[in-house]
């Protein structure tokens, strides 16, 4: 602010002071509007200015990017792989099935083997649900079926008895009944049939059907296991793709809302230049 002229600093009425006291305080106007001449820039604040805080920020949040893009490709390929082996799984299962050529029996059917166990007198025997009466058994699923009647066929060969309940041998007549087991047979050689050419213990038939039963359903349970194992992994394959896609939307995502991204060095894109702040004027 200028001094004014007419103002005297000792209250004196002399020209003369007048005159001297109006040119200083002419000066020091002078030097005043020289210091906020208005061809000087203003001060400007920095804070749009990327500080080392912001810095460290911006390329943390580009490593997460880029983190979060090789993560969802990693998952995306993991997931391809697992659903072509979970396929190439369930086509070795049929194709394994279909060359054994087996057809089910007409009685595999809920009705007519319920019809079968009422005849035999079987107890406590599970009736299966499903049916592959003349069908050729060429999935895990049907495998599973086949294996269940089998096992009430062979409960019918030997009267309702399992493999720990026979004895090992033919008994011979007049076995006392201590030696027999209860599903028939005996374990003791003394009391086994002796085959004439041979001159060693029969085996106990029943018996015999009951391990060549165990046999073939083990193994076409086994098949019916690989097909739903081929067909969790193809359902894992599902999620683990699902999973890296989501993984690689949202990090690209991200980064288009973010001016300083990674995409822009992956795609030759440069840093977009920080535009000037506009000077304020001053009073």
């Amino acid at each position: 602010m200028c001094v004014d002229s007419s103002f005297l600093v000792d209250g004196s009425s002399d020209p003369n002071a007048r005159s001297g006291v109006h040119a200083e305080a002419f000066g020091t106007c002078l030097r005043a509007r020289k210091v906020s001449a208005p061809n000087d820039k203003p001060h400007v604040p920095t804070a749009g200015r990327p500080g080392s805080f912001q810095e460290g920020k911006s390329e943390m949040r580009k490593a997460f990017e880029i983190g979060g893009l090789v993560a969802g490709l990693v998952l995306v390929v993991f997931g391809v792989v697992a659903i072509v082996m979970g396929v190439n799984g369930r086509s070795t299962v049929t194709t394994s099935l279909k060359q054994q050529q087996i057809v089910g029996t007409p009685d595999m059917t809920p009705a007519g083997i319920t019809a079968e166990v009422q005849k035999a007198g079987l107890k406590n025997v599970t009736i299966p649900s499903c049916s592959v009466a003349n069908q050729a058994v060429t999935s895990g699923a049907k495998a599973r079926c086949f294996a269940q009647y089998m096992e009430i066929h062979a409960l019918e060969a030997t009267g309702g008895f399992v493999y720990a309940q026979m004895g090992q041998y033919t008994a011979k007549p007049g076995t006392p009944a201590k030696e027999l087991a209860p599903g028939g047979g005996t374990s003791n050689t003394d009391f086994a049939l002796i085959d004439s050419t041979t001159k060693q213990p029969v085996s106990n038939g029943a018996r015999n059907v009951w391990v060549t039963e165990t046999a073939l359903a083990t193994a076409l349970d086994s098949s019916y296991m690989a097909s739903q194992l081929a067909l969790f992994g193809i359902v894992v394959g599902v999620a683990l793709l699902l999973s890296g896609l989501g993984f690689m939307i949202l990090a690209i995502g991200g980064a288009l809302r973010n001016p300083q991204n990674s995409l822009n060095g992956l795609f030759g894109r440069g840093t977009p230049r920080a535009v000037a702040p506009t000077p304020v004027p001053t009073a």
